[in-house]
């Protein structure tokens, strides 16, 4: 008999140090760029400087004889080989019932290109500066077409056209809600608060920027390609069905270590499956690694919408109804997941914390010629709970109440409840996250605090977001129905080896949420077994069976459900041989701490023995029981997951140089059962890093011609240390009934709540609602400029 210590065991709710964190900080992670093919070349992408162009031709003989190319391949070479288009998998229905338009995607581009950095051709050189100065030297002939890069503009009459089948740049005119219920809650309403609203583009930005290494194997007639993706499963899906890379019994996709991707990652590019191709056109191995001007350039942008909305009140200040008229950028193509961001993704989360009986929202998607848009960090919920909190915020304003009371009068206060935009909330607390918010913050002595900062020269504000979320995006059956091309459960194995020790292997995929230790942490808990027994395998389609990848603070909620669903099964298994080895009865086996005991004895065996003749098989008859212990599962949730919490923030104004200071930031949120609380802050830490910028500096621009013209971080500010202060932060708890361990998903909280507390806290100070994001200290000293100007007038 042998058995663990209970001190060897992690359980669920400690604070464990990440195991991963030992090779990220001595330099020895194996990211894509570590790795080195036998004689890989390296390629280069000649990318359009050009909005909007038609290609008259294009001349490759001096740049192929240049040293060291190996290659020069083009739009031309890949519609030979019959390679696909890039796809979007999630389709949209416009309110007329027509599908969604989706214009054509080649990963080269045949004919015309549509944004600068469209993929013109790729050079394939011995060295990467080799395929650089071929590419300088390839000459292309455009003729430029008038672009449209303001989504403003993109509808306009007369605008520039991208794609002939969507007339006037509409993809889609999609509609959610009952437009005759809210229009009557509005024609009772005694109060109209209406906003406009821009959620300003934002370039992700990753510390790894993207790569790809793509390697053809003639004697196997295989692929293997080596990428920076959140989903390898997807990928290998995407380029074998759609694209026509290769079947997928003859394409292996592994994403190694990969650092960072909010979103960016999810998608499949067009590097990567021009390395894959290419590798079997040129017979070597071919990689690319993006350079950070590539990336602001290419890589998938975040938001970009323009709203007009309005609130419909009743004299107390209840809301009655809400309607939301929004135009959402597509970029030049539609990316991966691009449909699914402004539609499922946004409206069904308008209803926020509120209990509001009536909600429309009608949104157009159009094209410009501007990188695509697609997820990023939060995925159309930073851009409703944006909307929400500053309506509601000005709401409570325009009636004089206190912000914290008229969302608590606001608030849904029974579960479960059912919105009127799909969503069925399933738990929550709103109420006490607000209460423990307001407490850390002291809200109370805001007013005192404020004096003080006017006897200083300063303006003081206090903004309050109360954010939900849905995450763990499921069940499959439902978001097939709204359009989605894929499933969104996940799938787990649990391979128990005779010495007792756990391999892991889960279809959810880690870019920096710490899954080798919490999935580590649950096993430990489960099995009673220490955690440097547990290994985590994840991100090779060779290795791991078939799974949906991480986005969407989805890993927790469905991929550990995964993993519990095959314990299930390995303890099931277990107890079985755990009573013929000790002559019991399989009913009277029972496992705590890592023993396997007989009820009301004191006759017990540890979970190693017990793992050990599972595989000697000497103990139990094999007719009965297979031999060894590995278990595999699939888990498809029944119901969305609902983070839900309330952000804090407090800021001080120089009214001199417009520079806003945090000077006090509290987040309490509600994340269901939590599994590490030191890796759930740290990603509550970065979430607000990430929504701070978005709120003061963070801003894509593009110029009238379609010209990127904050294509670096000389022009692209992004938040440091400096700009934020230590953050309060809490938790409630409520645990979420969805899902066997009742988590609801960390990740994307703080971006989502963020941005509307700043904002908030911002408008307040300055007294003007017509703060936009991101409020640079050159925009707020402007504001202030002319409200001292008319102050003076006035004098």
């Amino acid at each position: 008999m042998n058995a663990n210590t209970a001190s060897n065991v992690t359980p669920i709710g400690a604070a464990v140090r990440r195991k991963e964190d030992h090779r990220f900080i001595t330099g020895k992670g194996r990211y894509t760029d570590d790795l080195h093919r036998p004689g890989e070349a390296q390629a280069y992408f000649l990318r359009s400087p050009h909005a909007h162009a038609r290609i008259r031709s294009l001349d490759t003989a001096e740049a192929a004889a240049m040293p060291g190319v190996v290659a020069i391949l083009t739009g031309a070479e890949l519609a030979e080989d019959k390679v696909g288009d890039l796809i979007c998998g999630w389709m949209i229905h416009s309110v007329d019932g027509s599908p969604m338009r989706m214009g054509s995607h080649p990963a080269l581009a045949k004919d015309t290109v549509r944004y600068v950095g469209d993929h013109v051709a790729v050079v394939i050189a011995e060295t990467l500066n080799q395929a650089k100065d071929a590419a300088a030297a390839i000459a292309v002939d455009y003729e430029v077409l008038p672009a449209v890069s303001d989504l403003a503009q993109a509808q306009a009459e007369g605008a520039p056209q991208l794609h002939e089948v969507a007339p006037r740049n509409v993809v889609f005119a999609w509609e959610l809600g009952d437009k005759d219920a809210t229009d009557t809650a509005f024609a009772n309403a005694a109060h109209v608060i209406p906003i406009d609203v821009v959620n300003n583009r934002l370039a992700p930005n990753p510390i790894e920027p993207r790569a790809a290494i793509g390697d053809y194997d003639s004697g196997d007639d295989a692929f293997t390609l080596w990428t920076t993706s959140q989903n390898p499963h997807l990928a290998r899906l995407v380029l074998s069905a759609f694209v026509g890379i290769a079947p997928e019994n003859k394409l292996r996709v592994i994403a190694p270590d990969v650092g960072g991707g909010f979103g960016s990652k999810i998608f499949i590019y067009a590097e990567e499956t021009v390395c894959a191709w290419a590798s079997k056109r040129v017979g070597r191995p071919v990689k690319w690694t993006c350079d950070r001007s590539e990336a602001f350039l290419c890589d998938a942008h975040g938001r970009d919408h323009i709203t007009h909305a309005e609130l419909a009140l009743d004299p107390a200040g209840r809301i009655l109804g809400f309607r939301v008229k929004t135009t959402a950028n597509m970029g030049a193509y539609l990316s991966t997941f691009a449909s699914s961001i402004p539609t499922y993704l946004y409206a069904t989360l308008l209803s926020g914390q509120y209990d509001i009986p009536a909600i429309h929202c009608h949104v157009d998607a159009v094209y410009t010629n501007t990188a695509p848009v697609d997820a990023y960090r939060g995925a159309g919920r930073p851009e409703a709970t944006f909307l929400v909190e500053r309506i509601v915020e000005i709401a409570a304003r325009t009636l004089k109440m206190d912000s914290a009371a008229f969302r608590r009068l606001n608030f849904v206060t029974s579960f479960p409840h059912q919105t009127p935009v799909i969503m069925n909330y399933d738990a929550g607390d709103y109420a006490a996250s607000l209460d423990k918010a307001l407490e850390l913050a002291d809200y109370a002595g805001f007013p005192a605090r404020k004096t003080e900062a006017e006897r200083r020269g300063k303006l003081r504000g206090i903004g309050l977001s109360n954010y939900i979320e849905a995450c763990g995006i499921a069940p499959s059956a439902a978001v097939g129905s709204l359009g989605a091309g894929v499933g969104l459960w996940e799938s787990a194995e649990v391979r128990v080896n005779p010495t007792g020790n756990v391999e892991v292997l889960t279809g959810s995929h880690s870019h920096g949420q710490g899954h080798e230790t919490t999935f580590a942490q649950l096993v430990s808990s489960r099995l009673g077994i220490p955690m440097d027994q547990v290994s985590i395998v994840h991100g090779d389609t060779d290795k791991v069976q078939f799974g949906m990848g991480t986005y969407g603070s989805r890993s927790g909620a469905v991929g550990m459900s995964a993993i519990v669903k095959a314990l299930d099964k390995v303890e099931a298994k277990a107890k079985k041989i755990a009573a013929h080895m000790l002559e019991a009865a399989e009913g009277d086996i029972e496992f705590k701490d890592g023993r396997f005991s007989v009820a009301g004895t004191d006759r017990w065996l540890g979970f190693a023995e017990v793992a050990l003749n599972a595989y000697v098989a000497h103990k139990f008859p094999t007719s009965e029981i297979e031999p060894g212990l590995k278990e595999g599962a699939f888990y498809d949730p029944t119901n969305f997951t609902f983070p839900a919490g309330c952000h804090v923030c407090e800021v001080e104004i120089d009214p001199d140089t417009g520079v806003t200071q945090i000077v006090n930031f509290t987040a309490v949120d509600d994340f269901g059962v939590v599994i590490n609380p030191m890796i759930v802050e740290g990603q509550v830490h970065g979430g607000i890093a990430q929504g701070v910028g978005q709120a003061l500096m963070e801003s894509v621009h593009y110029d009238a011609d379609g010209q990127l013209v904050t294509g670096s971080f000389m022009d692209y500010t992004m938040p440091r240390a400096e700009n934020l202060p230590s953050f309060r932060i809490g938790l409630t708890q409520t645990r979420c009934p969805s899902n066997p361990l009742g988590i609801k998903g960390c990740g994307e909280a703080g971006a989502i709540a963020a941005p509307p507390a700043v904002i908030n806290a911002i408008t307040m100070a300055l007294g003007t609602e017509d703060v936009s994001m991101p409020a640079t200290p050159a925009k707020v000293w402007q504001i202030i400029q002319a409200w001292r100007a008319v102050a003076q007038a006035a004098e």
